[in-house]
């Protein structure tokens, strides 16, 4: 029976609405149906019993003619729900001998279990014994997260489910998959009375806990090899999966300080990933030394800020918060700026309110108390405090506010508070900036109920998003508002992303220390690398990985920068990915809270744009939509992405450990992450879509396209000058830029999907065009005439006018006329001319037709649905092929050495009859019309 009272512990977790004591009087009412079980489990996973599938199918046809003539719809439903658990069942630690402790483990495929609610993990793992019980999930093979210790015994499963949500989006940016784990001591110790030593012996239970749930996640976990690659199942324990190798754990609430306990365990039983098992410990990344997660945070605060025209080095802003100073997130996120002007924060301890401080002073006492380690707010040097300052503690029964504290929270009539109306009062002052430090979900919609968000402890300070009166939410902690929380602020003007995007350096920082340590086992391994050389390393790679870290934060947000910008003009295109989306079974709406196809249209006819909470999520959602589908193609192995690798490291690493890297266990994940990050980052969330139906590409043939496009026309120095020009330019300047920039990719793009072999041959095709570009582009502006330089200098002072510097503007307004030279260089070959005599003649033709007005005209059209889209691509490519046709046509018609103005005339004479005969024909005759766009 005890197989069957853990896997019923496990339905109570997954939402079964039955106690345990229903579920021992079925199974001891159906004792013929709970032997079955017991054989059937036996027969799928007990390692002294020969495998046949004949046997289990048959068992199991047996089983369930036997529920079937159960009466009552209660104990059909558990005893279905145990078999469907036991047929999910892929691994268990019950028939391995020698473990390490008295815990039962069990591994799922989620997918096949019917009793779960969605979304459901890819596996899943369980842990049940006297003293504990934990889960933990995962969405993919190879997949990362923390484990927390978690005080919902009832329910703790459902507090993970939704942390590995937005674990899941959060992980978009990194190399695994999201996870999430967590356990509960169900035997905590009785208190004594004496708060210190209770401290104490309640976190030695937990580690205690901990270790047992860590143990038996690895108990079912296969080892690697490092030299050999060769993978080793644990003894005794039937394998129903594939290899699985990959288990990663990370600090979370209550685990903060456990890293070190967990890479002992694996240390000590020799898992592959040594101290990699478990990031942050104490050879590793500090992340709390680094303030990572709130540096990466902070970059998110700072584009808001920016695109608010205030910049954060100059102009003193308020700011608001949860948290305290001794904390890693709220505590670093306080001292990244001497222009913060904190007013108000809480944590569960006190409430801190400075009517007015001063930016300096109150900048250097936060960072003594920071310093301190363990302080709280009333460590809080009165002496700095302004006048009417207050640090209340939360157990008062009541407070009076001072008239200054009243005004600086927005409070207008004199009255006594409980210390819970106090911290309801601080969410909804009015500040520039809430800085979400703190563990807990504090806002949610109107239309949430508090059950709906599941954070019970703070039900009672909870606000509707209306009542927030900051301009912006920077989320350094996790859930502080619920999604729907986060749009209704964003709907009224409030400017905020996902905690999922804002936090994610945490996640990244610890991707990059697992994947740095995986490259230096090799090393480690043959003693090539003593241990404290080792230690040394990692610690002078410090601050390159914290660059490599907050690059991909700067990169995001420059990104939904552009994203928030264009919302409205590109409400049609997010409506067809999600529809597309959800097709393939990548987005659920409902779990991901997007609008439905009758929401969309509402938008549309309103002219708005999804919010920026939205466009985060649906921007994560496709970055692990191309993954997964890059993921299974031999694009990451083609030798132009050989540089990804080493790019993803610091560069000492990549320098004197270049070996190893070249050989890394996920070299291919990591690769396909980078170059997956790169084209979303910068050619937008609806590029490879967009490409799809035009064209009919997939997604590894858009980043194909995207890196050929980046490599042939130098993007990534374009893009480098455009992120430097952000500290002297207004963000509406330099998404300007980049929109111009996205034109090229655009056109290059389909242009190479359209006009060469594919599967791209791609270096090939970067040689091929290159050295062409490099040499001609600079050039282009010098052979443009009539309406086409009118053209680009406008496109310059549009640009110049939005605050770019002339240089860059004038660079980027020729980039949409450099985008013709992938033609020029096709035409040279092919008609033996110099690419530099064909650049001057098809420049020269392309303004005698008009070209670019015409262009232009299409350019006008509407793009309401796939169909204008195709029309217009149509348009554009038939003005393109006939101008490259007639290029052709010119050049076998004209004398060498002539000007382009000479040939342009040789061939009117040349063609003058067919000019003539389509000039009579049009309404509008004039000798310098340009021909019908179809006409060869």
């Amino acid at each position: 029976m005890t197989i069957l009272r853990a896997y019923a512990a496990y339905l109570r977790q997954a939402g079964l609405p039955y106690s345990r004591s229903n579920v021992e009087r079925v199974l001891l009412s159906n004792d013929a149906i709970t032997q079955y079980l017991v054989e059937f489990h036996a027969l799928r996973l007990d390692p002294g019993v020969e495998r046949d599938t004949a046997a289990e199918d048959a068992l199991e046809d047996r089983i369930s003619a036997a529920i079937d003539a159960v009466a009552g719809i209660d104990a059909d439903r558990i005893l279905r729900a145990l078999l469907s658990l036991i047929r999910a069942t892929t691994r268990t630690t019950y028939f391995a001998g020698d473990r390490p402790t008295t815990a039962l483990a069990f591994k799922f495929d989620s997918s096949s279990i019917d009793e779960l609610p969605l979304p459901r993990p890819k596996y899943e793992a369980y842990v049940y014994s006297p003293r504990m019980e934990g889960v933990h999930l995962r969405f993919d093979d190879v997949a990362r997260g923390g484990i927390r210790w978690s005080d919902r015994r009832d329910d703790f499963r459902t507090e993970i489910l939704g942390l590995v949500k937005a674990q899941a989006v959060k992980n978009a940016v990194i190399v695994p998959a999201g996870a999430k784990g967590g356990f509960v001591v169900k035997n905590p110790p009785t208190p004594t009375g004496d708060a210190a030593a209770d401290r104490e012996a309640m976190l030695a239970a937990g580690i205690s806990c901990y270790r047992e749930f860590i143990s038996s996640l690895l108990d079912m976990t296969d080892n690697l090899d490092i030299t050999t690659r060769q993978v080793m199942a644990p003894e005794g324990i039937v394998r129903r999966d594939g290899d699985d190798t990959y288990l990663v754990v990370a600090a979370d609430k209550g685990t903060a300080a456990f890293s070190d306990v967990a890479n002992a365990i694996a240390l000590e039983r020799g898992y592959w990933l040594g101290d990699g098992f478990a990031s942050g410990g104490s050879v590793g990344y500090d992340h709390k030394a680094m303030g990572i997660t709130a540096r990466g945070a902070w970059e998110s605060v700072l584009q808001h800020f920016r695109e608010m025209g205030v910049d954060t080095r100059t102009d003193d802003f308020t700011v608001v918060g949860i948290g305290d100073m001794s904390g890693d997130v709220f505590g670093n996120g306080m001292l990244l700026s001497p222009h913060i002007r904190l007013i108000a924060a809480f944590d569960h301890r006190h409430v801190f309110i400075d009517p007015d401080p001063d930016p300096q002073r109150s900048w250097d006492e936060r960072a003594r108390l920071f310093a301190l380690g363990r302080s709280s707010w009333k460590d809080y040097d009165g002496a700095v405090l302004s006048e009417g300052a207050m640090i209340v503690d939360r157990s008062a029964k009541s407070v009076r506010l001072t008239p200054q504290a009243r005004r600086a929270l927005g409070i207008e009539t004199d009255q006594v508070l409980t210390t819970v109306e106090l911290v309801r009062a601080v969410l909804g002052a009015p500040a520039d900036l809430l800085w979400n430090g703190g563990v807990g979900t504090y806002v949610k919609a109107t239309s949430e109920s508090h059950a709906d968000v599941g954070d019970k402890s703070n039900d009672a300070v909870r606000l509707d998003a209306p009542a927030l009166s900051v301009r912006v939410v920077g989320e350094g902690g996790n859930l502080g508002l619920t999604q729907l929380g986060r749009i209704e602020y964003a709907r009224n003007g409030g400017r905020v992303n996902t905690d999922a995007l804002d936090n994610s350096a945490g996640v990244d920082c610890s991707d990059h220390e697992v994947n740095i340590k995986i490259a230096l086992a090799g090393a480690t391994a043959d003693n090539t690398l003593a241990a404290q050389d080792r230690r040394e390393l990692l610690s002078d790679m410090t601050e390159d990985v914290s660059r490599l870290v907050l690059a991909d934060n700067r990169s995001q947000n420059e990104m939904m920068s552009l994203n928030r910008a264009q919302a409205g003009t590109l409400v049609s295109f997010h409506s067809r990915m999600v529809d597309d989306l959800e097709r393939r079974g990548h987005v659920d709406r409902a779990i991901d809270v997007l609008p439905t196809t009758a929401q969309f249209g509402a938008l549309e006819r309103e002219q708005k744009g999804l919010t920026s909470p939205e466009l985060a999520q649906l921007t994560a959602q496709v970055k692990r939509f191309i993954k997964s589908e890059v993921s299974g193609t031999t694009l990451p192995d083609n030798r132009v992405y050989a540089g990804r690798l080493h790019d993803y490291f610091p560069p000492r690493l990549g320098r004197e450990y270049a070996h190893t890297v070249a050989v890394h266990p996920l070299r291919r994940e990591i690769v396909t992450t980078s170059v997956v990050n790169d084209m979303v980052d910068r050619a937008g969330m609806t590029f490879a879509f967009r490409l799809r139906e035009e064209t009919g590409a997939d997604s590894a043939e858009a980043v194909n396209a995207f890196t050929a496009v980046t490599e042939i026309f130098d993007l990534g120095a374009t893009f480098e000058r455009i992120r430097a020009a952000a500290d002297t330019t207004p963000a509406s300047g330099t998404n300007a830029l980049t929109v111009q920039t996205q034109r090229l990719i655009d056109r290059a793009s389909r242009w190479l999907t359209t006009h060469r072999p594919q599967p791209l041959p791609l270096e090939a095709t970067i040689a091929r065009y290159r050295p062409v570009v490099r040499e001609l582009g600079p050039r282009v502006r010098e052979w443009l005439q009539g309406d086409e330089i009118t053209a680009v200098e406008g496109r310059t002072e549009a640009l110049t006018s939005r605050g770019a510097e002339h240089g860059i503007a004038a660079d980027v307004a020729d980039l949409l006329h450099t985008y013709c030279l992938l033609d020029i260089v096709d035409i040279a070959e092919i008609s033996q001319h110099r690419a530099e005599d064909v650049a001057e003649l098809y420049f020269a033709l392309s303004a005698h037709l008009h070209i670019n007005t015409a262009l232009t005209a299409v350019t006008a059209l509407p793009r309401l649905d796939r169909w204008h889209a195709l029309a217009r691509l149509a348009l554009r490519d038939d003005l393109y092929s006939s101008l490259r046709a007639i290029t052709l046509d010119a050049l076998s018609v004209s004398e060498p050495g002539d000007d382009a103005s000479d040939k342009v005339d040789q061939w009117e004479q040349h063609n003058a009859a067919r000019l003539a005969a389509r000039v009579h024909c049009s309404p509008r005759s004039s000798r310098r019309s340009p021909p019908n766009p179809r006409w060869r």
